[in-house]
Protein backbone atom coordinates (compact mmCIF):
# COMPACT_ATOMS: atom_id res chain seq x y z
CA UNK A 1 0.00 0.00 0.00
CA UNK A 2 3.30 2.11 0.67
CA UNK A 3 4.74 1.55 -2.65
CA UNK A 4 0.77 2.70 -4.50
CA UNK A 5 0.16 5.86 -1.89
CA UNK A 6 3.60 7.16 -2.26
CA UNK A 7 3.95 6.98 -6.31
CA UNK A 8 0.66 8.81 -6.65
CA UNK A 9 2.33 11.74 -5.48
CA UNK A 10 6.12 11.25 -6.59
CA UNK A 11 6.37 8.48 -9.14
CA UNK A 12 10.37 8.57 -8.68
CA UNK A 13 10.10 7.63 -4.74
CA UNK A 14 7.98 4.16 -5.93
CA UNK A 15 10.37 2.05 -7.07
CA UNK A 16 12.32 2.61 -3.58
CA UNK A 17 9.61 1.89 -1.56
CA UNK A 18 8.91 -1.16 -3.18
CA UNK A 19 12.95 -2.38 -2.35
CA UNK A 20 12.92 -1.11 1.20
CA UNK A 21 9.39 -3.17 2.02
CA UNK A 22 10.33 -6.12 0.15
CA UNK A 23 8.32 -6.35 -2.58
CA UNK A 24 9.07 -8.29 -5.56
CA UNK A 25 10.02 -6.46 -9.04
CA UNK A 26 6.92 -7.10 -10.77
CA UNK A 27 5.01 -5.98 -7.46
CA UNK A 28 6.90 -2.88 -7.42
CA UNK A 29 6.37 -2.08 -10.88
CA UNK A 30 2.37 -3.06 -10.70
CA UNK A 31 1.62 -0.93 -7.52
CA UNK A 32 4.04 1.89 -8.96
CA UNK A 33 1.75 2.23 -12.03
CA UNK A 34 -1.53 2.06 -10.44
CA UNK A 35 -0.42 5.01 -8.05
CA UNK A 36 0.59 7.32 -10.80
CA UNK A 37 -2.35 6.64 -12.82
CA UNK A 38 -4.83 6.71 -9.85
CA UNK A 39 -3.11 10.55 -9.58
CA UNK A 40 -3.86 11.03 -13.52
CA UNK A 41 -7.59 10.00 -13.11
CA UNK A 42 -8.31 12.08 -10.51
CA UNK A 43 -6.51 15.21 -11.71
CA UNK A 44 -7.48 14.52 -15.27
CA UNK A 45 -10.74 15.20 -13.70
CA UNK A 46 -10.59 18.00 -11.92
CA UNK A 47 -7.56 19.44 -13.35
CA UNK A 48 -8.94 22.80 -14.54
CA UNK A 49 -10.38 24.13 -11.06
CA UNK A 50 -6.87 22.88 -9.59
CA UNK A 51 -5.20 25.15 -11.73
CA UNK A 52 -7.51 28.21 -10.80
CA UNK A 53 -6.98 27.69 -7.53
CA UNK A 54 -3.53 27.14 -7.33
CA UNK A 55 -3.28 30.41 -9.60
CA UNK A 56 -5.36 32.44 -7.22
CA UNK A 57 -3.23 30.94 -4.40
CA UNK A 58 0.10 32.23 -5.85
CA UNK A 59 -1.70 35.62 -6.79
CA UNK A 60 -2.26 36.33 -3.11
CA UNK A 61 0.95 35.41 -2.23
CA UNK A 62 2.73 38.27 -4.37
CA UNK A 63 4.12 35.13 -6.63
CA UNK A 64 5.33 35.89 -10.13
CA UNK A 65 3.24 34.28 -12.69
CA UNK A 66 6.06 32.77 -14.78
CA UNK A 67 9.18 31.65 -12.93
CA UNK A 68 11.96 29.73 -14.28
CA UNK A 69 10.15 26.09 -14.15
CA UNK A 70 6.77 27.36 -15.73
CA UNK A 71 8.63 28.69 -18.92
CA UNK A 72 10.10 25.08 -19.13
CA UNK A 73 7.10 23.88 -18.69
CA UNK A 74 5.66 25.94 -21.30
CA UNK A 75 8.30 24.98 -23.58
CA UNK A 76 8.14 21.76 -23.62
CA UNK A 77 4.34 21.52 -24.28
CA UNK A 78 4.93 24.29 -27.23
CA UNK A 79 7.50 21.78 -29.17
CA UNK A 80 6.35 18.51 -28.01
CA UNK A 81 2.23 18.37 -26.67
CA UNK A 82 0.65 15.72 -24.35
CA UNK A 83 3.18 13.10 -25.13
CA UNK A 84 6.55 15.44 -24.04
CA UNK A 85 4.72 16.11 -20.67
CA UNK A 86 3.72 12.57 -19.98
CA UNK A 87 7.08 11.34 -20.86
CA UNK A 88 8.92 13.84 -18.45
CA UNK A 89 5.77 13.78 -16.17
CA UNK A 90 7.73 10.47 -14.19
CA UNK A 91 11.09 11.75 -13.78
CA UNK A 92 11.04 15.56 -13.47
CA UNK A 93 7.48 16.27 -12.92
CA UNK A 94 5.19 14.93 -10.72
CA UNK A 95 1.82 13.05 -11.42
CA UNK A 96 -0.34 15.21 -10.43
CA UNK A 97 1.64 18.66 -11.96
CA UNK A 98 2.06 16.88 -15.12
CA UNK A 99 -1.66 15.94 -15.35
CA UNK A 100 -3.06 19.54 -14.75
CA UNK A 101 -0.27 20.90 -17.17
CA UNK A 102 -1.48 18.76 -19.51
CA UNK A 103 -5.40 19.19 -18.63
CA UNK A 104 -4.26 23.24 -18.60
CA UNK A 105 -3.39 23.31 -22.23
CA UNK A 106 -6.69 21.23 -23.05
CA UNK A 107 -5.45 17.82 -23.78
CA UNK A 108 -8.63 15.70 -24.00
CA UNK A 109 -8.60 13.14 -21.37
CA UNK A 110 -8.38 10.05 -23.32
CA UNK A 111 -5.41 11.50 -24.63
CA UNK A 112 -3.91 12.26 -21.24
CA UNK A 113 -4.55 9.04 -19.62
CA UNK A 114 -3.00 6.89 -22.70
CA UNK A 115 0.40 8.68 -22.97
CA UNK A 116 0.48 9.05 -19.00
CA UNK A 117 0.00 5.51 -18.96
CA UNK A 118 2.53 4.47 -21.76
CA UNK A 119 5.15 6.56 -19.96
CA UNK A 120 4.19 5.16 -16.07
CA UNK A 121 4.48 1.60 -17.69
CA UNK A 122 7.87 2.36 -19.38
CA UNK A 123 9.45 4.56 -16.25
CA UNK A 124 8.10 2.24 -14.09
CA UNK A 125 9.74 -0.71 -15.18
CA UNK A 126 12.85 1.26 -16.24
CA UNK A 127 13.27 2.70 -12.37
CA UNK A 128 12.36 -0.28 -10.94
CA UNK A 129 14.50 -2.33 -12.77
CA UNK A 130 17.40 -0.15 -11.75
CA UNK A 131 16.76 -0.05 -8.20
CA UNK A 132 16.13 -3.79 -8.06
CA UNK A 133 19.38 -4.15 -9.86
CA UNK A 134 21.83 -1.64 -8.94
CA UNK A 135 20.16 -0.97 -5.24
CA UNK A 136 22.59 -2.81 -3.46
CA UNK A 137 25.71 -1.43 -5.25
CA UNK A 138 24.54 2.02 -4.45
CA UNK A 139 24.28 1.13 -0.79
CA UNK A 140 28.10 0.07 -0.72
CA UNK A 141 28.79 3.31 -1.64
CA UNK A 142 26.30 5.94 -0.20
Amino acid sequence: MSVYLVSMVKFFAGPVTGVSVGLTYMESVLLTIAGMMTTVLVFSFIGREFSKWWSRRQREKHKPVFSKKNRRIIKIWKNFGVVGVAFLTPILLTPIVGTVVAALFGAPRKQIFIHMLWSAVIWSALLNLMVFEFGDLASKYF
